[in-house]
C-alpha cells in the first residue's frame, strides 16, 4: 500500500482531514472483536453475489450498531459520511480478513435512490428497516423476454383505486427466496417509445398472489428464482416517482447498480484467494500462471485506482455519463478472468465434488470451490446489463 497521508475534506459535507492512520487502527480493532471465526468462514466460503444468509445478517446488525452499515450514505440519513478514500480502505480491510459479503441491494442501491427520488413517506417508512437489516430488497427488472433490453418489460401493472393490480413475472431475481420486498418496474401503458408507461413500485414478498420458484445455478446454488404475480395488490403510495415515468428511476438505480455490482474489493477476494493458491504451489505451476497472476494483479490495481478517482465522496455513488457502464464492465470481467486463473491453479482437484466445499480437506475444499465460483461468475456479465449493452452505452457517450 502506498504511504498513508491525511485525508482532505471533501464536497459531500463529511468530516475532515482523517487521519488514515488512526481510522485503519479503528477498522482494524473492530474487525479483530466483531469479525467472528464462523462470520470469517462464511466469507471465505462465499461463492455468489452474497456469503451464506444468516452470516449475512449477524455481519449486517453488527455493522449496524456500530453504525457502518451504510458507508456510501450521508450522516443525515444514518450513513458514515466516509470519503471514497475511507470506503476504499475498509472495504480492502473487509476482504483482507474475509468478511461475509452482504445481501444488501437496499443499502447499495434502493436507499441511495429513495434519499433522491423518494417521497418523505417512503423515506421514512423504508430507510429505518433498509439500515437495520430488518428488510431485505431484491430487484425485479428482467423477465422471460426482457433480460438486458428493460424496454421490454410486459408484467402489467392496472390502477384500482389507491392499489395497483400487478400480474405477470420476473426471472433471474437474485435472492428473492430470502428479501422480504422487491423494487421493480412494471408497465402501466402503452407509449410511442417502449420505454414509454414504465413505472417503479416497491411490493411487499408477503403481498397474495406473489410466488417465488427457484432457479439452480450451474455451481448447484440456488441465487436465483422466477417470481410470479397473480393479481398482487400494490399501494399506489408505494410507486416511485410519477406514473409512466418508471424509465427514469430504472435508469437511475442502474446507474448506482452499476457502479457497485463488481467492486474492486469484491474482485480482491478471488484474487487473493488467487494469489494465495499460487505461492503454496511452489515450482509445480507453470511460469505462464505466476505471469497470468502478475498481469492480473496489475489490472485489478487499475481498476482498484479508476474505482477510487471515478466515485464521488457523496450519497450517490455512481459518477456521470458512461462512468457506471465502465466500472461494471471492467469489474465484471476482471472477475471472471481472476475465477478462470484460480479454476487453473487448482488443477485436477478443480474436478471435485462441489459437495465437499468447507469440509475438512481443505485441497479438495479450495479446488471444488475455485470451480464453484468460476460457474458461479459466470453471470457477472450478464446481471445489470450485459457486457454488450455496457460497451455500447460508453460508445454511445463516446460518440455524442
Amino acid at each position: 500500500m502506498t504511504a498513508l497521508r491525511a485525508l482532505p475534506i471533501d464536497n459531500a459535507g463529511n468530516e475532515g482531514p482523517v487521519d488514515e492512520v488512526a481510522f485503519l487502527a479503528e477498522v482494524r480493532a473492530f474487525l479483530a472483536v466483531e469479525l467472528t471465526s464462523d462470520l470469517r468462514e462464511a466469507g471465505r466460503n462465499t461463492l455468489g453475489v452474497h456469503a451464506d444468509i444468516d452470516a449475512c445478517r449477524i455481519w449486517h446488525r453488527r455493522l449496524y450498531e456500530h453504525g457502518w452499515i451504510a458507508p456510501s450514505w450521508p450522516k443525515a440519513w444514518g450513513g458514515t459520511g466516509w470519503t471514497a478514500r475511507q470506503r476504499f480502505l475498509f472495504d480492502t480491510e473487509c476482504v483482507r480478513n474475509d468478511a461475509p459479503v452482504l445481501f444488501a441491494g437496499g443499502i447499495r442501491s434502493l436507499g441511495p435512490l429513495l434519499i433522491e427520488m423518494g417521497s418523505p413517506a417512503q423515506r421514512a417508512r423504508y430507510l429505518p428497516s433498509i439500515l437495520s437489516g430488518e428488510n431485505l430488497w431484491c430487484q425485479g427488472f428482467s423477465e422471460p423476454g426482457a433480460g438486458s433490453d428493460l424496454a421490454a418489460v410486459s408484467t402489467r401493472a392496472v390502477r384500482r383505486g389507491d392499489r395497483y393490480v400487478v400480474n405477470g413475472s420476473k426471472i433471474w431475481t437474485t435472492g428473492a427466496h430470502h428479501a422480504s420486498h422487491m423494487f421493480a418496474i412494471v408497465r402501466t401503458a402503452d407509449g410511442e417509445k417502449r420505454q414509454q408507461g414504465m413505472t417503479f413500485l416497491l411490493i411487499d414478498m408477503a403481498s397474495p398472489g406473489l410466488t417465488v420458484k427457484p432457479i439452480i445455478g450451474l455451481a448447484g446454488d440456488h441465487e436465483f428464482n422466477a417470481v410470479f404475480f397473480d393479481d398482487v395488490e400494490v399501494p399506489v403510495d408505494n410507486r416511485v416517482g410519477p406514473e409512466n415515468d418508471g424509465w427514469t428511476v430504472a435508469k437511475r438505480l442502474m446507474s448506482l447498480a452499476r457502479s457497485n455490482n463488481t467492486p474492486a474489493a469484491l474482485v480482491g477476494r478471488v484474487l487473493r484467494r488467487t494469489a494465495l493458491a499460487v505461492a503454496a504451489a511452489g515450482e509445480a505451476l507453470e511460469p505462464s500462471v505466476r505471469t497470468r497472476l502478475a498481469g492480473l494483479q496489475i489490472e485489478h490495481e487499475a481498476f482498484t485506482r479508476f474505482e477510487l478517482d471515478a466515485l464521488p465522496s457523496g450519497l450517490a455513488q455512481a459518477g456521470p455519463g458512461m462512468t457506471p457502464s465502465m466500472l461494471k464492465l471492467i469489474g465484471s470481467e476482471l472477475h471472471q478472468r481472476v475465477a478462470e486463473l484460480a479454476m487453473a491453479v487448482a488443477g485436477p482437484l478443480a474436478a471435485a465434488d462441489l459437495s465437499v466445499v468447507g469440509r475438512p480437506d481443505l485441497a479438495l475444499s479450495d479446488g471444488a470451490r475455485a470451480t464453484a465460483k468460476h460457474l458461479s461468475v459466470r453471470a457477472a456479465s450478464i446481471y445489470s446489463g450485459t457486457s454488450e449493452t455496457q460497451r455500447n452505452v460508453i460508445a454511445r457517450q463516446l460518440l455524442g
